[in-house]
């Protein structure tokens, strides 16, 4: 074996565990089968509204939770297209994150005359979520363990040292039992865990409880925006015409032209176990349940559920075009997760996965959510949260709403707020940078992390991505 080879190329299990392992799943969201909630009806006529919200995932649900409670005699109507939830909000990992940057190195790099500030707004971000789960009767199952990033490489033990949480050998171990972690570092109070899909149904009933009109099933086809007055917002069932609109499409394809290039969907999968047995738990310890996640450019992420199933998922991320069904079912990247999670975890050969599947995350050339503002201020938007969705579009939302009503606040005043992202190359030439991208990452990841000339180019110029 290469002296660059990885140690899951090094301690592969073999290919028989594999198939048994990955035998029984079938291509279906464990989130969403475990998450009761309402229907709801479709628009079926014209209307009205104070404010319309466009998506029915996090980012629209926050907005209108958020804007009824802000105006409890606003009229506030919310559209989806599909079900509440159905896309990201109800299929992630669950990791409910503090950061607003995507991680320190992204955020300092970016803005390192607001860095600190947007550190104390996404944890007071955070808690607030947290607070508000509570008070509006959310069963998100939110567990606020922290986050654990281990070494699973000798050069990445480093890079953990000196770290306030920082575990050796031994100490990590003892958190979870697994022959490849080398280090750690547990950050214990910037990550929360929740279950996504019970967390996007639990906003839509509180939103209904609030009196928001949701209507599920009724895709927007479009805006018409006078120069003056209200904007129509027109979709398969009738029209809503409202003073101000809020978009949170996400990464489906933008409303306003001007967002399109900003965003590309990059898909993500996941793996589910069954729920593990007293003893097989006991095996790996992990009694306080953090987050967990490496520190390879091209990163794994795992978590505990209630019923004590392990998610596993990451290292593959496939950049396309277009959100498609298509694109879920990858038996190249299924395999290659069970593999990955034999060697972390070479105890639990008995276990087996009972769901795999994939999500497009809404991906930006920052790493990181903008928000923007249109037609004179009556229609706002934000995209591009590149992962860290289930906390930062909260925070989005309360930008939106600030900026809708012409607020002056901190949230507004913020670079990462006025600034709007790079744009991604048009086709084919994006393809081409794209595909060199992901070569050179996983070159990385075989060189002690190395990042070869291109790669270093696009750090240099606000464009590097370790995943």
């Amino acid at each position: 074996m290469s002296a660059h080879s990885t140690v899951y190329e090094r301690l592969a299990p073999p290919a028989a565990l594999v198939d048994a392992a990955l035998a029984p799943s079938r291509h279906a969201i464990h989130w969403l089968e475990d998450a009761p909630g309402s229907s709801y009806p479709p628009l079926t006529r014209d209307a009205a509204a104070d404010l319309t919200v466009v998506g029915g995932g996090y980012c629209g649900l926050w907005t209108a939770v958020l804007a009824k409670r802000r105006n409890p005699g606003a009229r506030v109507v919310l559209l989806e297209a599909n079900t509440v939830g159905w896309a990201a909000s109800g299929r992630n990992g669950g990791f409910c994150e503090a950061s607003l940057t995507h991680g320190e190195e992204n955020g300092r790099s970016r803005w390192p005359d607001e860095y600190d500030e947007l550190t104390r707004l996404g944890r007071a971000n955070l808690d607030a979520l947290e607070k508000d789960v509570h008070e509006l009767g959310i069963d998100a199952q939110l567990e606020r363990t922290g986050m654990l990033s281990v070494a699973v490489e000798e050069h990445q033990v480093d890079w953990l040292r000196g770290s306030p949480g920082f575990l050796g050998e031994e100490a990590v171990r003892a958190e979870i039992a697994s022959p490849v972690l080398l280090a750690g570092d547990w950050e214990r109070h910037d990550c929360a865990l929740v279950h996504p899909a019970r967390l996007a149904r639990g906003l839509a009933a509180a939103a209904a409880e609030l009196g928001v009109e949701v209507h599920e099933h009724t895709r927007v086809t479009g805006l018409d925006t006078p120069t003056r007055g209200p904007v129509v917002v027109r979709t398969t069932g009738g029209s809503v015409t409202s003073d101000r609109v809020a978009l949170g499409t996400n990464v489906f394809p933008a409303l306003l032209r001007r967002a399109r290039p900003l965003t590309i969907p990059v898909y993500d999968y996941v793996l589910m176990t069954e729920p593990l047995t007293d003893a097989q738990l006991a095996s790996i310890g992990w009694r306080h349940r953090q987050g967990l996640g490496d520190l390879a450019n091209q990163f794994h992420y795992s978590r505990l559920t209630a019923d004590n199933r392990i998610l596993w998922g990451g290292y593959d991320a496939i950049p396309k075009r277009s959100v498609r069904g298509a694109h879920e079912e990858r038996p190249a990247s299924f395999r290659r997760l069970a593999a990955h999670f034999l060697t972390v975890f070479p105890q639990l050969e008995e276990v087996r996965f009972s769901h795999r599947w994939a999500g497009a995350i809404d991906t930006s050339t920052r790493f990181a959510a903008f928000h923007g503002l249109a037609s004179r201020g009556r229609i706002a938007y934000a995209a591009g949260f590149t992962g860290l969705g289930v906390g930062a579009t909260r925070f989005a939302a309360e930008v939106m709403l600030d900026r809708l009503s012409g607020l002056d606040t901190e949230r507004t005043r913020l670079e990462m707020v006025e600034r709007m992202p790079l744009p991604f190359p048009p086709t084919p030439v994006a393809d081409v940078g794209i595909a060199l991208t992901r070569w050179s990452i996983d070159r990385a990841d075989h060189r002690r992390g190395r990042r070869n000339a291109f790669l270093r180019a696009l750090d240099a110029v606000g464009l590097g991505f370790d995943s």
